[in-house]
């Protein structure tokens, strides 16, 4: 019997009124398969939010248990979770966005056998949010199938009675848009960058070359998160979509996203394919080169938005430098710079046809990250103390003096790109990256 979104999402509660939600049997909460890296189901086998088939007897939990297994999904009861996150204390509260609260939590075989021992990020839907029970289920479908080195790995879910909770690996450096737009720390470096914008598109890739194609839909800077060694993971599928098959040149779908990353063609048709997310690649490239946001209502109104702001400097070398971002001092290869640019201004092309495929920007973007005519920096030095900087400054030359730089050290509808409070933490997950007025129809 094949089942539709809707009759999933009535499939998890029982009785006899749809309105009132009502407790479902308790999961076997026992893992299923094993997951590497780099897979999916075999060929176009991946299910499908939309295409899911189970007895109808059976709930959601036990059927997303049947429909997923070959991964290594867990499903956790809320009482684990509460464990995991020490009853979801403030102390371990990470962000909010549109789908609920993030707080940070261990795992190890205690709480289940197997499980290995690492800090997780568990994300609970808010029932009064702006997200729901349709993209958590999303999330779940995709990830729980799709697995790559840059794709943020999902390691179980909780559907108990009304919640609906996620539990991800936990990202320490949190998300691009947090590193790349805190005001006091240290501009991420020239080749850093590169890092990240090579391994985002090393994850749309894939997304994009799946025999069943996934679009992403909402590629952006808080959705790109960070392991410790600045390692890019996909994060949010709350809006994936599968892409187009056979001779479908695009799927039809509501307008969702971001204003300032969506695809023109995609918000003015509704026509989405993989290059409304090339298009949405070329924004944050451009955020990477400029350190501006995509939008930026405090600017003046001309350079408000990035893409109309910038996109005709990319392609001229003497304009280049003056859109560059500032903090990175001219520490930057130049021609490196050249290549990332005329590759965004690619990406941004107004017809999807002149835009890259994924595969083609990795190609193009790899040997950026090699490129040794970065300029050589001033010294730098942190100062501890007082005490320390006469210290420190008595042992300096004259020359060495001048030089020295003080850097302060501190941890510090379609959606509106506005920096959500989880931009502000670890976001380590996930997928909480977007702010409560984020999603619209």
């Amino acid at each position: 019997m094949k089942m539709t979104l809707s009759s999933l999402f009535l499939s998890c509660y029982k009785g006899d009124h749809s309105d009132y939600p009502q407790s479902p049997k308790k999961s076997n909460n026992k893992v299923v398969a094993t997951k590497g890296h780099s897979t999916t189901r075999s060929g176009s086998n991946r299910v499908s939010v939309t295409d899911l088939s189970f007895p109808s007897a059976t709930t959601l939990s036990e059927d997303l248990s049947i429909s997923l297994a070959g991964t290594n999904l867990y499903v956790f009861s809320l009482a684990e979770l509460k464990i995991i996150t020490q009853s979801f204390s403030s102390s371990n509260f990470l962000g909010e966005g549109g789908f609920g609260p993030v707080h940070k939590g261990f795992i190890d075989d205690k709480v289940r056998p197997g499980l290995k021992a690492q800090p997780v990020a568990v994300k609970l839907l808010d029932l009064d949010g702006t997200q729901g029970h349709k993209e958590w289920l999303t999330e779940v479908v995709f990830l729980g199938q799709l697995s790559h080195p840059h794709l943020v790995n999902l390691i179980g879910y909780c559907c108990e009675e009304e919640h609906r909770l996620l539990v991800y690996e936990y990202l320490p450096r949190g998300s691009l848009e947090n590193q790349l737009f805190r005001r006091y720390s240290a501009s991420l470096p020239w080749s850093t960058r590169m890092k990240i914008a090579v391994g985002a598109a090393k994850g749309l890739s894939f997304l994009h070359e799946q025999k069943k194609p996934v679009i992403y839909r909402d590629f952006k800077a808080s959705n790109i998160l960070l392991d410790s060694d600045y390692n890019a993971k996909l994060s949010d599928f709350g809006l994936a979509k599968d892409g187009p098959e056979g001779d479908d040149t695009h799927v039809s779908t509501r307008v969702m996203g971001t204003q300032g990353y969506a695809a023109p063609e995609y918000v003015m048709t509704g026509h989405l394919t993989a290059m409304s997310d090339v298009y949405s690649f070329g924004v944050v490239l451009l955020e990477m080169l400029t350190g501006r946001r995509s939008v930026d209502k405090g600017r003046p109104s001309r350079e408000q938005n990035l893409v109309e702001w910038a996109r005709p400097a990319l392609n001229d070398s003497r304009k280049l430098g003056r859109i560059m971002d500032p903090r990175l001092e001219g520490q930057y290869s130049e021609m490196g710079a050249k290549k990332a640019a005329a590759l965004a201004y690619q990406c941004l092309s107004h017809r999807p046809r002149n835009r890259p495929s994924m595969p083609a920007v990795v190609k193009i973007l790899e040997p950026l990250q090699d490129y040794d005519d970065v300029p050589i920096g001033p010294f730098v030095y942190t100062v501890p103390n007082h005490a320390d900087t006469n210290a420190t400054t008595e042992a300096q030359t004259p020359k060495e003096r001048k030089r020295t730089h003080h850097h302060h050290h501190r941890r510090h509808p379609l959606k509106s790109p506005k920096s959500s409070p989880d931009s502000h933490n670890h976001h380590a997950t996930t997928s909480a990256s977007t702010s409560p007025d984020d999603k619209s129809n």
